[in-house]
């Protein structure tokens, strides 16, 4: 059963919303993904967000660009934690995003991570479910060891062969 829910309101966002994917796969963490659309079907938007809580869903990262209004109709209407990815846009670079989704009003929050922050939004929504379930904090401080250990390696790599040789 999974305990998140990422959506994205087009195949354009998968790129990004991959990268949540991606982490918690590494994490061990169940999830689902859906290409949903407040704006295009709100209908099926409006019967998925209130299933969420009762299918065992426990966070939702939802993926927007430009007006962004997935992540807060979905906070709107989903009592969990609900964390944000603003998608960079062709006209603003998802700057638009971004302050769609920040400017929640109050009594709706929604977390939100960089713009095309997939992986941080995997890593927050992991990081919450954490709270209650010791494997996944075990599997988080697992990833953040391997983090450090990637960044020794590195330097010793830098080290090893100089600058010039590293950056071809």
């Amino acid at each position: 059963m999974p305990l998140v829910s990422i959506v994205m309101g087009s195949d354009s966002d998968l790129p990004v919303m991959n990268k949540a994917a991606d982490i918690l796969d590494k994490l061990g963490i169940s999830y689902e993904m859906n290409i949903i659309s407040a704006h295009r079907e709100p209908d099926e938007f409006f019967e998925y967000a209130r299933s969420c809580e009762d299918s065992g869903i426990k966070v939702i990262i939802a993926g927007a660009g430009m007006a962004a209004h997935l992540p807060g109709m979905c906070a709107a209407i989903f009592p969990m934690p609900v964390i944000g990815v603003p998608l960079s846009g062709s006209v603003l670079d998802g700057e638009d995003a971004l302050y769609s989704i920040l400017q929640m009003p109050p009594g709706i929050p929604v977390a939100t991570v960089a713009i095309n922050g997939g992986a941080n939004a995997g890593l927050l929504a992991a990081r919450i479910l954490s709270v209650s379930d010791s494997n996944i904090l075990k599997a988080l401080k697992d990833y953040k060891a391997s983090l450090k250990d990637q960044v020794v390696a590195k330097n010793n790599k830098l080290k090893e062969v100089g600058r010039k040789e590293y950056t071809k």
